[in-house]
């Protein structure tokens, strides 16, 4: 009994069952779709919605130059070590997105081919890329983000258009645009199930405004940004529900800046950054509760395999060799429950 209301999801005749001796339970009050959610459970596995975190990460696509799309893939362990090159699995392209789903799956779909595109790759939870999907919605370059524990959304790219993705990886079709058409912005996961979309635009038309995303996938109007505004930049989760928007370029020239995202996906004012200053990299979550930036543009062309680990209190440390092939343009997302 959960005093009428849901529990996880499940209606008030669900019996919640906890029993192992000795444990201590924290919940608190969502909402009445969702109910009461643990936030701590000690010694217990959560029913109903799973919101473990990833344990593990993959790189892949990407540009190396000249007409050089790729769709090689780089693994990434519990640890934070970044793989060799994985000899890349369906269409060679840059600039798509990337994100978890199905608690330990990921999808990559969207980007350029030589021109826009709307193919997808699912992922399985052992990081192997699958083959191609027959595309859905507006061929386009956006990013994308995890909600609701195990579904995802596509968002900008074109005209302020979405495409959520379910939880066994079906992408669906185009949810008519809200807010400002950018591309080459940021997304990722806050408060355990929702998400936000931030920054973007072009060279000239840099921007900081953010975009909400509700835990049923609903993409909001613009709201007033915080940081310096700019695009080519990644984010990726930490602890158990905030994020951290870091890198990209303003425009002139190359940053390393990083803005926090809290729990209720309110972003901070700009950090001093670390690392080598970049644009058109990617991040995902590792180990659980920590985040990993990598690869990049740092100027002219001049592009790296280095990445900067980000610990569960959203520090984001000094660079560490690479491995892999040097490139931009690529993406990421986590995968796996398993360390």
């Amino acid at each position: 009994d959960s005093n009428g209301n849901n529990f996880q999801g499940d209606p008030d005749t669900y019996t919640v069952d906890y029993d192992t001796v000795g444990q201590s339970l924290n919940i608190v009050y969502a909402d009445s779709t969702k109910g009461w959610l643990p936030v701590s459970d000690d010694a217990v596995e959560d029913v109903g919605i799973n919101t473990s975190a990833t344990q593990r990460g993959i790189f892949a696509q990407g540009y190396a130059g000249g007409s050089d799309r790729l769709s090689m893939s780089n693994l990434v362990n519990s640890s934070g070590v970044i793989a060799t090159d994985v000899t890349g699995v369906g269409t060679v392209r840059m600039n798509a997105g990337a994100a978890s789903y199905g608690y330990d799956k990921a999808i990559f779909a969207f980007g350029d081919s030589g021109s826009t595109t709307n193919i997808s790759n699912l992922v399985n939870n052992s990081g192997v890329m699958q083959s191609d999907t027959t595309g859905v919605g507006t061929a386009r370059q956006p990013k994308a983000a995890e909600y609701d524990g195990n579904k995802a959304v596509f968002y900008g790219g074109t005209g302020g258009i979405s495409n959520k993705v379910s939880s066994s990886g079906v992408v669906a079709t185009d949810t008519s645009g809200v807010g400002t058409a950018r591309s080459y912005l940021a997304g990722v996961r806050y408060g355990g199930d929702k998400a936000v979309f931030a920054y973007g635009g072009g060279s000239g038309s840099e921007l900081n405004v953010k975009n909400l995303v509700s835990n049923t996938g609903v993409v909001s109007a613009d709201a007033t940004g915080v940081g310096t505004a700019r695009y080519g930049l990644s984010a990726a989760a930490y602890s158990t529900d905030k994020g951290a928007f870091a890198y990209g370029t303003n425009g002139g020239s190359n940053v390393s800046l990083k803005n926090l995202v809290s729990n209720t996906g309110v972003i901070a004012a700009d950090v001093t950054g670390v690392g080598t200053v970049r644009q058109n990299l990617a991040a995902c979550s590792y180990g659980g509760d920590k985040g990993i930036f990598a690869y990049g543009d740092t100027g002219g062309g001049s592009r790296v395999n280095t990445r900067n680990l980000m610990s569960n209190s959203g520090v984001i440390a000094a660079d560490a060799s690479g491995a892999g092939t040097a490139r931009e343009a690529l993406c990421a997302a986590g995968y796996s429950q398993t360390a």
